[in-house]
């Protein structure tokens, strides 16, 4: 009888421990457990800080010599360093993109890893989590009867509540630890995207590489590498852009026009004020269209002529090779458009209108020696001639002479392919 009294004393008491355990298991602490996470490791920081700082300093060099007076030897200079600054850009670009690569490389190859790692554990726990819940399913009376003595009995219940909580919290860990790395999959997928517009951004930079050292080397060739011709083309090229803005001006400014455009049998007729391109600037200059683009819309008109109908003086202008190097709103005499190169040669007119080819001609509005504008004729013969006019309003296969006096042309190009 005194036996039995003790069993049932130590049978109440771990009843108790077991009930305990349970209420220690659900109530259990939720404070989340620090987990490791994925950064990217970066490249060399310094090494793009330099670049950053080189770039910077080209930066304000070059606005320095663009602010100097017109000479050959700062214009070169400039040139040298905007193709230095943009080759100090392009590293600091592939710069950007190697460590973004190297970023998301060793981390896809983790978070592989990682994703079997955490799938395999988290099986694990949910099973051995099972397994003791079961154990911890067991009544009171089935725990007493299957203990060997009280020692056992108590290091069951002590073990079931350890593993229990045990379990909980790494099951909370890893789940933690999943969501840490999900989330570390977004920003990489980010650094991806990252990456693509870096691409994008270098591949617009080595085009504009090109596109300088080519400059250097035409400026070089076009002015011989002689600051006497330089100085000489460049006062010619600001001389015509002065005389076609001063035109304009006189003709009471270069408004915007609409529904200019005509195209027959000859060709296309467009005016340089039309509002499809007349607000444009003149190859990114401070030119417009509209005010000082009557040469170029009168060469898109000839080339429609000769049967390239797609030009127009935006196909024109936005080809930069068409445009002197030394001054890069004036047009050459040899430019490119729709796959044709043509060059602007001195002719005669009635000659070229007999023989059914157009002549770009260039007046003196103002009685100067220089032509102030120009205009296509297109037939006629002994001063009597028919013009598109591209500045005049709807100045399509009108009479030349009642604009302009014959005395004002000052150059006859014919156009020839």
């Amino acid at each position: 009888m005194l036996y039995f009294r003790k069993k049932l004393i130590v049978f109440f008491c771990v009843t108790f421990l077991l009930f305990t355990s349970r209420a220690f298991f659900v109530y259990a602490d939720d404070i989340p457990t620090p987990t490791e996470s994925v950064t990217p490791t970066g490249g060399n920081a310094q090494q793009l800080s330099d670049l950053q700082r080189k770039i910077n300093e080209l930066e304000g060099k070059v606005a320095d010599l663009k602010s100097q007076e017109d000479t050959l030897s700062s214009q070169i200079g400039t040139m040298d360093n905007q193709i230095k600054l943009t080759e100090y850009r392009i590293d600091a670009t592939r710069q950007q993109i190697t460590d973004l690569s190297l970023d998301i490389d060793s981390a896809t190859k983790r978070m592989s890893t990682l994703e079997g790692s955490l799938s395999n554990v988290t099986k694990t726990l949910l099973n051995r989590i099972v397994a003791t819940y079961q154990m911890g399913g067991a009544g009171p009376m089935q725990v007493l009867l299957a203990s060997n003595d009280i020692s056992d009995l108590a290091s069951r219940a002590n073990y079931l509540r350890i593993v229990q909580a045990h379990d909980k919290q790494l099951l909370y860990d890893t789940q933690q630890a999943r969501n840490d790395y999900a989330n570390q999959k977004l920003i990489f997928e980010n650094k991806k995207k990252q990456i693509e517009g870096l691409k994008t951004q270098l591949e617009a930079y080595n085009k504009d590489l090109d596109q300088q050292k080519d400059a250097k080397q035409k400026l070089l060739a076009d002015t011989q590498g002689d600051e006497e011709n330089y100085q000489h083309l460049l006062s010619q090229a600001k001389a015509q852009l002065a005389g076609f803005s001063n035109f304009a001006i006189s003709q009471g400014g270069a408004s915007l026009l609409s529904n200019q455009t005509v195209c027959d049998d000859w060709g296309c007729y467009y005016n340089q004020r039309d509002s499809q391109w007349g607000g444009a600037a003149l190859n990114g200059t401070q030119y417009s269209i509209a005010s000082d683009g009557c040469l170029m819309t009168s060469m898109a008109m000839v080339y429609t002529h000769y049967g390239h109908k797609g030009v127009t003086p935006l196909t024109i202008n936005s080809n930069p090779n068409n445009f002197a190097s030394y001054y890069p709103a004036y047009l050459k005499y040899t430019i490119s458009a729709d796959g044709a190169t043509s060059s602007r040669v001195g002719a005669q007119v009635d000659g070229e209108l007999s023989a059914g080819r157009p002549v770009v001609v260039g007046i003196s509005y103002d009685g100067g020696p220089l032509p102030d504008h120009f205009v296509v004729l297109i037939s006629g013969s002994g001063g009597s001639y028919q013009m598109n006019d591209p500045f005049t309003p709807n100045g399509h296969n009108i009479a030349f002479t009642s604009k302009y006096p014959v005395g004002s042309i000052r150059e006859i190009d014919k156009v020839v392919f």
